[in-house]
């Protein structure tokens, strides 16, 4: 069974050979760069600087070396253009704060204060306010709120965020397709479409990071909030999102046909730690009719699987989340309020396929010892591979603070689980 078959067998709920084995296909499993950097000489690879292909929160791109050396199955396929409005291209050198040479786009220029702090400005435009700063020291870059004054009698979220909604253009189409294309027609790996199209509410773009001057609410409690007082301005700006994620659908289809195997609705988090960021209910009048227009349109019209991803405590939520048509839950943060693995495989697993939940990042991965992380990763697959529906990914990204040994530890239990007969990184330790 190649991996592409094997994710076929896992998104319909069927027990493939092996685990499918995720890693870079969304920005929700990835690495940071600094992290990839170092698994990369741990598993003895070519010398090379990793590219960052996500500058918020400065992802590593998943070279082809990586995935044969890890067993990886799956591959995303996106544009090429970032949430700071530039594109992935004209690479460039540049060094992260702990030391590690990178390569980052041309489009990348940030611009340290006197405290050595960075700020990006929206598209580079540096007449701009900056739209995003990255502290001395800092991993990843936090989104800036450039509110304006607001006029609750002058507010109109079609005019507000006219700017903000993006159809694909020609050429970004033409990428999509020959990156289909090349993958379906030259490997073996499965494929899903990324960089979640339609992410109604989602708190990292709500601040308007590539707009030089954002209109309307920009500033997360004050949106929470205005489900409550201004709830047809927050209908009207989803519906906004629809209508353009409805034609982009349908272009992409056009694009890349059934070459890949699901395609990335999603990246708005309804959960914390501990709870949800809003109810059930509120959840049911201001998001499920917009996720069901998505949801059947897909299902209708291709023969893809729709991915969420939500973190935290989303246990609340489930059910709703079944009744909308969402076929694949990220990143199954199982150390949240009430999403424990083995209740979640027994009580969803017919219901979804969970795409995540492999590794705790917040705790095991970067704290733990060798045999924690192997231990963790032994639970996780046997609750959540049995009768298919699991892909193996860890919970989130994996942080820059991740020991290296343990990132190795992670990988190789998934292949001696998956009945590899040598699995690397036993000398790492």
């Amino acid at each position: 069974m190649n991996s592409r078959e094997r994710l076929a067998m896992t998104l319909n709920h069927e027990q493939p050979d092996k685990v499918v084995v995720d890693l870079g296909s969304c920005l929700a499993s990835g690495i940071a760069a600094s992290a990839l950097n170092r698994l990369r000489n741990a598993l003895g690879l070519k010398k090379e600087l990793v590219k960052i292909h996500e500058p918020f929160q400065m992802l590593g791109e998943i070279e082809e070396d990586v995935r044969q050396a890890l067993g990886v199955d799956v591959v995303g396929i996106s544009t090429d253009s970032t949430m700071f409005g530039f594109e992935n291209k004209d690479w460039k050198p540049w060094k992260l704060f702990d030391g590690t040479d990178v390569l980052v786009a041309g489009g990348f220029d940030p611009v340290p204060d006197e405290k050595g702090n960075l700020y990006l400005y929206p598209g580079g435009d540096k007449s701009a306010k900056p739209c995003a700063m990255m502290p001395k020291g800092g991993f990843y870059f936090d989104m800036l709120v450039r509110q304006q004054p607001l006029d609750e009698n002058t507010m109109d979220a079609r005019e507000d965020y006219k700017d903000d909604d993006h159809l694909f253009t020609d050429e970004e189409l033409k990428l999509l397709q020959d990156k289909a294309d090349f993958y379906y027609n030259n490997t073996e790996y499965g494929i899903i479409g990324g960089n979640f199209l339609c992410g109604l509410g989602d708190f990292a773009i709500l601040p308007g990071p590539t707009i030089k001057e954002p209109k309307g609410i920009r500033n997360l409690e004050e949106w929470l909030v205005a489900h409550y007082i201004y709830p047809d301005y927050i209908k009207d700006r989803y519906a906004m999102q629809t209508e353009t994620a409805l034609e982009n659908l349908c272009m992409y289809k056009e694009a890349v046909g059934d070459k890949i195997q699901a395609i990335q609705i999603s990246g708005t988090d309804f959960g914390t730690q501990k709870g949800e960021f809003i109810s059930p209910d509120m959840y049911r009048e201001f998001y499920m009719p917009y996720f069901k227009k998505l949801n059947d349109w897909v299902h209708s019209n291709t023969t893809w699987k729709t991915m969420y991803h939500t973190c935290g405590s989303i246990i609340n939520f489930m059910d709703d989340f079944a009744e909308t048509g969402m076929d694949i839950l990220n990143p199954v943060q199982c150390s949240a309020a009430g999403m424990d693995a083995k209740t979640l495989k027994e009580k969803y697993g017919k219901k979804f396929v969970f795409w995540g939940g492999g590794i705790d990042t917040q705790k095991t991965l970067p704290f733990g010892s060798v045999q924690d992380v192997e231990r963790e990763v032994t639970e996780r697959l046997d609750i959540f591979s049995k009768d298919g529906g699991f892909v193996f990914n860890a919970v989130h990204n994996i942080q820059s603070n991740s020991p290296t040994e343990n990132m190795v530890a992670m990988f190789r239990t998934v292949q001696e689980y998956n009945g590899a007969d040598k699995a690397p990184g036993r000398e790492v330790e």
